[in-house]
């Protein structure tokens, strides 16, 4: 079923909807999700959807895009609606393990006889019927004492999204993409949830792609949970390419074991109003993580990056780096908060975010942050806001390159720190093409999916 809603008093209208919904929101649905929602609702409402009263909302007042008339799929058959045969996934020399959903809902899985033994990937309301001791175990316990209004919102109305659980010591040598296709022909309000569980000696990379392929307006509220054990190592690239009637608040929450090694990377290569929250917890000791991020924004687009990285044990390592590139009258934000508990002796913490304003008119609000409350520790953070270097400009000039090819040199190798990051070797040199042609303005609408090579009924990703 299609609910259609008018929304204006936030609070009160969002009670009623989930009043009036319950029943259906919670038929089919896991116990273990349906025990959560209660008292998420409760936190939602009782915070609301964010302004910029809000400290850790400071710079994004998500409140005006959560209003106005939006469709609601509160059934598989509502948010599919006859679309989940009309996309394929045709990925030139990136070989990867498909899954598609339509709308937060999970569509279909492509060669699912291909996975590794014992590799379990489909719906999350259904996998957890089948897989009970493993969605009881880990589902919501990422979240903890963690009170974010929008974290608590999508516990409470989402439905579906994707599981994806790897067993001890099997390594998948292919990615698992994970593509989240909204359409619709009515602007959209859109919940996922993603449970990803990597045990220990296990392997795992996945990519989210996340594409509005529909000029409605769409609100999306999406939430992966990860869970890397003992020895694993994951990595997880979450590909933002959205028209500007997109807003997106994205949760990534990561909890590290003994010896893992996890490698975040958020690459918003175009957006409306974009709102990242990236938590790493690591509860273990020789814990090592890497949270990067490039965001790209021109027009008046607005990205948001918080990020929260817990230092809970000791002997263990974080590594963060955010880059972005404003041009013409965007904005964006950026916070990072990276904290040192007292038992996390020997924790070795770096996190840097560095930014280029093309124009007067851009803008960036910028707070690294670090708490200590141990002694033995290496520490560093700093931010840093500029403007393309003239010297630089003059020497690349003088060697017969024009202004603008020149522009386009100095803002490449600029973000492209975190585009070498990336440890897939096809995506990180698609993901290098998509930059260079986003600076060269090849793309500054999203009139299909630049990111997927979408053309009318077909998505060939990435």
């Amino acid at each position: 079923m299609n609910k259609t809603c008018r929304i204006v008093n936030l609070q009160e209208e969002y009670s009623q909807l989930y009043q009036e919904h319950r029943s259906m929101i919670e038929d089919g649905a896991p116990e273990k999700m349906n025990a959560l929602r209660a008292k998420a609702f409760e936190t939602f409402i009782e915070k609301g959807i964010p302004s910029n009263k809000v400290e850790a909302y400071k710079y994004t007042n998500l409140q005006p895009y959560f209003k106005g008339t939006l469709d609601i799929a509160f059934s598989k058959e509502a948010a599919l609606n006859g679309s989940s045969n009309k996309f394929h996934c045709s990925v030139p020399e990136l070989d990867t393990h498909n899954v598609f959903l339509i709308n937060g809902w999970f569509a279909h899985l492509e060669d699912a006889h291909q996975l590794p033994e014992g590799v379990v990937v489909g719906s999350i309301r259904e996998k957890a019927l089948e897989y009970p001791e493993v969605f009881e175990k880990y589902y919501g316990q990422n979240l903890g004492d963690d009170n974010d209004a929008m974290a608590a919102m999508n516990t409470a109305f989402a439905q579906d999204g994707a599981f994806v659980y790897v067993p001890k010591g099997v390594v998948v040598d292919k990615p698992i993409q994970l593509v989240n296709i909204m359409t619709g022909e009515n602007d959209r309000l859109v919940f996922q949830r993603n449970l990803i569980v990597v045990e220990d000696n296990a392997q795992l990379k996945v990519m989210l792609c996340d594409h509005t392929i529909s000029p409605q307006k769409f609100v999306i509220n999406n939430l992966t949970e990860v869970f890397a054990n003992e020895n694993s190592v994951f990595d997880v690239y979450n590909i933002q390419n959205q028209h500007n009637l997109t807003t997106q608040v994205s949760g990534m929450y990561v909890h590290q074991k003994k010896y893992s090694n996890i490698l975040t990377n958020n690459l918003t290569l175009h957006s409306g109003v974009t709102r990242n929250n990236i938590r790493v917890t690591m509860d273990d000791e020789n814990c090592e993580s890497h949270v990067y991020g490039l965001y790209l924004s021109d027009k008046n687009q607005h990205v948001d990056n918080y990020s929260f990285i817990d230092h809970a044990k000791p002997h263990c390592q974080s590594f963060e780096l955010f880059k972005g590139v404003m041009d013409d009258s965007a904005s964006a934000a950026f916070t990072g908060r990276v904290l040192v508990r007292p038992d996390a002796q020997q924790t070795n913490a770096y996190q840097s975010n560095n930014n280029l304003l093309l124009t007067q008119n851009a803008k960036i609000n910028s707070k690294p942050q670090l708490e200590i409350y141990a002694d033995d520790v290496k520490c560093s953070h700093g931010a840093t806001v500029g403007q393309l270097d003239d010297d630089a400009m003059f020497y690349l000039k003088a060697r017969g390159i024009n202004e603008n090819e020149g522009r386009i040199l100095l803002m490449f190798a600029f973000a492209y720190e975190v585009i070498e990051k990336i440890r897939v070797e096809p995506l990180k040199e698609n993901i290098r093409s998509l930059v260079e042609k986003r600076f060269r303005g090849e793309f500054d609408k999203c009139d299909s999916c630049v990111v997927c090579g979408h053309q009318g009924a077909s998505v060939s990703c990435l």
